[in-house]
């Protein structure tokens, strides 16, 4: 039965998807699955395939080889990289939200509430920080009530805290509104302990698990290296408290 995968029912997957725009396969046999209310986090490095695959399992790209499985009625949510907007546009984060079409007044405070930007309905879009700005997307991308919340490199041009507390925001948004959330990302000091479970694309998947595993797979680390451990070791402390890991700095 389609969607079914390792026998959890799954409400957006992809089955040996491969692409290739006429040279070299970007994709290749790649599969993946994500189940209702996980977090799940693409990391890859850059040219790895990572936005491709996110294109193919929205419908914006068809791939050559390989099926996409979408649950009936699966409502997506989705939080470009950035979106330029002109600066000299007088355009309130309200009336933004209403782009491309109206929505009630209580849904628009619901949906800023939830991505962390109460408070911002009246300012000019122009006028936000970066942070800001990402928590308005993320809003607008929930006011639909997604089944799974997609998110490209959203926090591209963000200082780690901000990055930080951004996933940390994405985390509520899920436990609030249960749904699903794939990031794609090649922050890994943040993502990983956002996760609950990781992919590692680099054309294939090199490996998935948990963080704990996929941060010890050989995989990983050829990818990677290690130098990311003193800073994920840092979120995961703030993070939870009960956790020690304050000797992984100096390996970092």
């Amino acid at each position: 039965m389609p969607g079914l995968s390792g026998g959890i029912m799954s409400i957006l997957s992809a089955e040996n998807v491969s692409v290739g725009y006429g040279g070299p396969m970007v994709l290749e046999n790649v599969s993946l699955s994500i189940a209702p209310g996980e977090i799940v986090t693409i990391v890859g490095p850059n040219g790895s395939g990572k936005s491709t695959l996110l294109r193919v399992l929205i419908g914006a790209i068809k791939p050559q080889t390989g099926k996409v499985h979408r649950k009936r009625g699966l409502k997506i949510g989705y939080v470009p990289q950035t979106l330029h907007i002109d600066p000299t546009l007088p355009l309130t984060v309200r009336r933004f939200l209403d782009l491309p079409k109206r929505v009630a007044d209580t849904d628009a405070a619901a949906a800023l509430e939830t991505a962390g930007a109460a408070g911002l309905a009246g300012k000019q879009m122009s006028e936000l920080s970066g942070g800001q700005f990402q928590r308005v997307l993320l809003a607008r991308a929930i006011l639909s009530k997604p089944d799974v919340l997609l998110l490209d490199e959203a926090t591209q041009g963000l200082d780690q805290p901000g990055s930080a507390s951004f996933y940390r925001q994405i985390e509520t948004v899920r436990s609030e509104l249960g749904c699903a959330v794939l990031m794609v990302s090649h922050e890994l000091h943040v993502v990983m302990s956002a996760s609950d479970r990781v992919i590692c694309l680099n054309g294939h998947v090199c490996c998935e698990g948990t963080p704990d595993v996929v941060s010890a797979a050989p995989a990983y680390r050829e990818l990677f290296g290690t130098g990311t451990g003193g800073a994920l070791a840092l979120y995961r402390h703030e993070h939870d408290h009960h956790h020690h890991h304050g000797h992984d700095h100096d390996h970092a």
